[in-house]
């Protein structure tokens, strides 16, 4: 399976975004996609997840009703957008897949994307 994400940039507080992630290879490797984000400094934490078949999401706290994840499974990618971002959410995003939203919410992906940086500062 290979991740490619793209999209990321400098924007200021409270624009929007939209990351995409184009996905390759077995599908069955990859039954639920993910992004991810490590902010300087920071560990690495789960943002959002969904399932490709039924398009179950979940989402971190911190930002749920600003961001949202979905997939186009004919284009096989990945999106996550991202609505009134602060400048808590400068980060490298990684998208990522797993076996399911339960292993991906862990941090558990069996691939890793590399990563595309979003900088929000005004």
């Amino acid at each position: 399976v290979q991740l490619q994400a793209f999209g990321g940039g400098l924007v200021q507080p409270g624009d929007s975004l939209r990351l995409s992630c184009a996905v390759s290879g077995r599908p069955f490797s990859r039954n639920a996609m993910s992004w991810n984000r490590q902010a300087p400094g920071k560990e690495r934490e789960f943002v959002a997840g969904i399932t490709w078949s039924g398009g179950t999401t979940v989402y971190a706290d911190s930002v749920k009703g600003r961001f949202t994840i979905s997939r186009d499974e004919v284009k096989n990618t990945v999106y996550l957008q991202m609505n009134n971002l602060n400048t808590e959410d400068t980060a490298v995003y990684y998208c990522a897949a797993g076996s399911n939203l339960a292993t991906v919410e862990a941090l558990h992906n069996i691939y890793w994307g590399q990563g595309t940086l979003v900088t929000v500062s005004s």
